[in-house]
């Protein structure tokens, strides 16, 4: 008993001397040393490598997030834009081939401040298989959406979700908000990938069986057999011709597609026919590209705009911005004359530079529906070109115009024929048909049209600008060049896509524009404006 008391004595000395040389240690140190404190983590926008097991499909998602440079330094929340990728590629693709973040500050000025989460897609669509009610669309619904609401300032309804995607993700962003209007209200389809009824049938054993079949049921079927019922739910070339079907109805739509696309380019167009047939509200563009970043980058500005608006609640103009005509020509410049044997009055404007050359210029000949009887309308539109041809955008030509009323009767073969050869007496025009231009509007296209065959010895390029076309059958195989002009909200869209699937199927070469706008005299300037590059490119 004695040695465990001496032990137990031994040992309260020792932790006492332990104890007195810790107090003198901390005793030392100075009251003037700085307190270390944990700095916080320095802001970041862009949110990488992140993930979630999703309970819905028992594996990680992977996803990125943008912030906007608002975000640090205040308390506000932000609308939500989930941009979906392509088949093949994954939730880098936004940033590495979109240049997201560049792109965001670039167009601040005209779209507000949101979050946009990219996730992973795989190879889904980004919708739920045939077999499975909880897969990929439930756990985006269900699963994402929620956590992002909980992980960032996010204003958490539909109003201000909206979904943007590029090809596969095109689709995506387009079926999301139509099977989950209380989630998304807004959807931007880039190059969509989908296809139409027709090339659903007609495709490939292999390429139905590995992409299609597996999401939407029917391996190995084939014919109509590969319309499932499951797939009827999804494709909007099922869905949208029920005329009782609702579910486009109040949502903010806007496709986006290049002429320049493989078979995208017909599903899209084909799909904005439908949808306006149905009337349904929405927005649609074609400009020249095909299936690269490079188109889908350069749609971005209206993209962000548009999206900007759709979660403010601000309306989509369906009016263009006014053409910048220039600066407007003399009446001098203008020389009026009439074709008499075929009571045929045209106008003439010639080259600046005319009279101190000997050369043979080309010629752009104007079927031109004007609507206040040569007034403005004329001058806004010669005037336009010839600027074009003072600022070297346009080479120098040889302005026809041949005014068109919406209710002139059609000029005849005979007379077009007819004036290329009193031209040709008068002044000197270029017996080069790949220098010569035919091109018309509305009444003066469909007059433009009916004549191009029968000049195509004379002529090698024609424009169509919201051309009142009711038939495409005299349509000639041969070496001519069609340009397509149309707005989304123009009345010839119909006749204008069965032109341009014809031009497709006959490898006549052709460039599509569908732009914003009412098919109004603006519009049509508008459109010529666009055109200058694609007509100096043929002259030239």
């Amino acid at each position: 008993m004695m040695l465990k008391t001496q032990a137990m004595h031994k040992l309260l000395l020792a932790l006492l001397g332990v104890f007195i040389l810790l107090f003198s240690l901390q005793s030392c140190k100075k009251k003037d040393d700085p307190i270390v404190k944990e700095e916080p983590e320095p802001f970041v926008r862009l949110v990488q490598n992140q993930k979630f097991t999703s309970k819905a499909m028992s594996f990680d998602i992977n996803y990125q997030v943008l912030l906007p440079a608002e975000y640090e330094n205040s308390t506000d929340s932000f609308p939500v834009v989930y941009l979906l990728h392509g088949l093949g590629d994954d939730e880098t693709a936004w940033t590495i081939g979109g240049l997201l973040q560049y792109h965001v500050d670039k167009y601040a000025s005209t779209s507000i401040p949101m979050i946009y989460v990219m996730p992973t897609g795989f190879r889904s669509y980004y919708v739920n298989r045939y077999n499975n009610p909880k897969n990929y669309m439930y756990m985006f619904t269900n699963e994402l959406v929620p956590l992002i609401d909980s992980l960032y300032r996010t204003i958490s309804n539909a109003q201000n979700r909206a979904v943007m995607g590029y090809s596969m993700g095109g689709y995506g962003a387009f079926i999301l908000p139509v099977k989950n209007p209380d989630v998304f209200k807004t959807g931007v389809a880039l190059s969509m990938s989908f296809r139409t009824n027709e090339q659903y049938l007609n495709e490939s054993q292999s390429v139905y069986d590995y992409q299609w079949s597996p999401i939407f049921g029917g391996a190995g079927a084939t014919g109509e057999d590969r319309f499932t019922d499951y797939y009827k739910q999804y494709s909007p070339f099922q869905f949208v011709l029920n005329p009782n079907d609702q579910s486009l109805l109040g949502l903010n739509l806007l496709l986006d597609c290049g002429d320049d696309e493989e078979a995208l380019s017909e599903t899209n167009n084909e799909l904005h026919q439908m949808l306006n047939d149905r009337a349904i509200p929405h927005e649609y563009r074609m400009r020249s590209g095909y299936h690269s970043w490079d188109y889908w980058r350069k749609s971005l500005p209206e993209a962000l705009k548009y999206i900007s608006y759709s979660v403010q609640q601000i309306p989509w103009a369906d009016e263009s911005e006014p053409a910048e005509v220039g600066n407007l020509i003399s009446d001098e410049k203008i020389i009026q004359d009439t074709l008499i044997d075929f009571n045929l009055e045209y106008r003439v404007v010639l080259p600046e530079n005319y009279q101190t050359t000997t050369v043979d210029y080309p010629v752009i000949l104007i079927f031109h529906q004007v609507d206040d009887n040569l007034g403005a309308s004329s001058k806004n539109l010669l005037s336009l070109m010839v600027n074009q041809m003072t600022n070297s955008k346009l080479s120098p030509s040889i302005l026809i115009e041949i005014p068109v009323a919406e209710a002139s009767l059609p000029v005849h073969t005979e007379a077009a024929q007819a004036l290329i050869l009193q031209l040709k007496n008068d002044f000197r025009v270029s017996n080069v048909r790949e220098k010569c231009v035919i091109m018309g509007n509305r009444s003066g296209g469909r007059m433009c049209f009916d004549v191009f065959g029968a000049l195509s010895d004379q002529f090698q390029t024609c424009l169509l600008f919201d051309a009142n076309l009711s038939d495409t059958s005299s349509l000639q195989n041969t070496n001519q060049i069609f340009y397509l002009d149309i707005c989304d909200k123009g009345v010839n869209y119909q006749v204008f896509n069965q032109l341009y699937m014809k031009l497709r199927k006959n490898e006549i070469p052709n460039e599509y524009r569908i732009r914003q706008g009412m098919a109004t005299h603006n519009d049509f300037l508008l459109g010529v404006e666009e055109s200058i590059s694609f007509i100096n490119n043929q002259i030239h």
